[in-house]
């Protein structure tokens, strides 16, 4: 229904240190579904991504469910590379690694994401349907 944003359910993800590394025990929630609002920002992922080599940090960091999506890319073999779907992206920016003032933050250790205005990620690639 237009006007009407499905509400999100919150799952609860638990990450258990190995064996070598003290016991500890972190639960970290992950949010999942339609977001309510269109964001001002949505993350882009330059040429310059590498998907961490099969572990991408950025997925580490982000929020959402399945915003972040390991893709293999032929030109950049054996590795691969992220790409994000523009309609879970909140535009919380934990998965840049660069924060205000040039300061660094957790999140790409390559410096591969950006974040664009939504309205001119949606100048490039067609309206998003909210």
């Amino acid at each position: 229904m237009r006007g009407q944003a499905e509400v999100g359910e919150v799952e609860q993800e638990t990450m258990v240190s190995p064996p070598t590394a003290a016991p500890t025990r972190v639960t970290k929630e992950r949010f999942k579904g339609r977001r309510a609002k269109k964001p001002k920002q949505i993350a882009l992922v330059m040429d310059g991504c590498t998907g961490c080599a099969g572990g991408p940090v950025c997925q580490t960091y982000c929020p959402v469910e399945e915003c972040m999506i390991l893709q293999p890319v032929a030109e950049v073999f054996p590795f691969a590379r992220v790409w994000v779907d523009p309609l879970r992206c909140v535009g919380c920016r934990k998965c840049v690694r660069q924060g205000s003032d040039g300061m660094f933050v957790d999140g790409c250790p390559w410096d591969a994401i950006v974040m664009i205005p939504t309205r001119e990620w949606e100048d490039q690639h067609g309206q998003l349907p909210y």
